[in-house]
């Protein structure tokens, strides 16, 4: 994810490149862009951080994320909805455990408030999920204003200075303006793109998730009903190391 995000944020920078700008002279031309710079660069440095700690957070609830749901329907299809409880509640730390768990667990109820509840636990997953997506969204609106703002200033400055120094005949002095001007629209573009691209692939990652979650829940639920099993508890579930255990503490 942060390699995309480079990526896309230095394609800008390597067609000027390509065009014979050296470092020095690109350089020249962030310095010229003026004060809105600061802003556009702190929307760069904010779009990049967002980037990578939602890339770090959403690897960690994927990771392993397949396997478990494998893990879950073959308890499921093997032992019936406990079992495939109980996988969940081992891997309880993974979003797909908590939503395919709170599923299990409602396995007695009506198909309304299962899937009420299935619901309301997914949502909360994805919300987490979510939680550190609308800065991106918010730098991919923000940053082509202030472009758009510094431009608007720089051509206000550049007429300006025709105005003030009669400078009629002296096309230099506006072709200089609007170098400057334009500086700041480029710069929020270079800002923006690549954390709308982030913005979207992160996306699209979550929904994955999602229908991933979707997926397992509805094969492990199949499995069970295959079965016969509910998720709660009954008297044919306990073990018997279980019964001994309970019969000493009665004694």
């Amino acid at each position: 994810m942060t390699t995309l995000y480079l990526a896309a944020a230095a394609v800008p920078f390597a067609l000027l490149q390509a065009q014979g700008m050296t470092a020095e002279s690109l350089q020249d031309l962030i310095l010229r862009g003026g004060p809105l710079m600061i802003p556009i660069g702190l929307c760069s440095l904010l779009a990049l951080a967002f980037s990578i700690e939602r890339w770090i957070g959403l690897r960690a609830g994927h990771l392993g994320s397949n396997r478990l749901g494998r893990d879950i329907v073959a308890a499921a299809e093997k032992d019936g909805a406990l079992a495939a409880l109980r996988v969940c509640n081992e891997n309880g730390s993974k979003p797909l455990a908590r939503i395919v768990g709170a599923a299990l667990e409602r396995m007695d109820a009506d198909f309304s408030e299962r899937e009420k509840v299935v619901e309301d636990a997914a949502h909360a997953e994805v919300r987490a999920m979510s939680r550190n997506l609308r800065p991106l969204f918010l730098v991919w609106l923000i940053a082509p204003l202030l472009g758009l703002l510094g431009t608007v200033w720089g051509m206000i400055e550049a007429f300006g200075s025709i105005a003030g120094e009669g400078g009629i005949g002296k096309p230099e002095l506006l072709a200089g303006g609007i170098y400057r001007a334009l500086t700041t629209t480029a710069a929020g573009l270079v800002v923006a793109i690549p954390a709308i691209c982030a913005y979207w692939f992160l996306q699209g990652q979550i929904e994955k998730f999602a229908s991933r979650a979707e997926s397992v829940h509805r094969d492990a639920e199949n499995a069970v009903r295959r079965r016969g099993g509910k998720a709660s508890r009954g008297k044919s579930d306990v073990t018997s190391d279980e019964r001994d255990e309970a019969v000493t503490l009665t004694v």
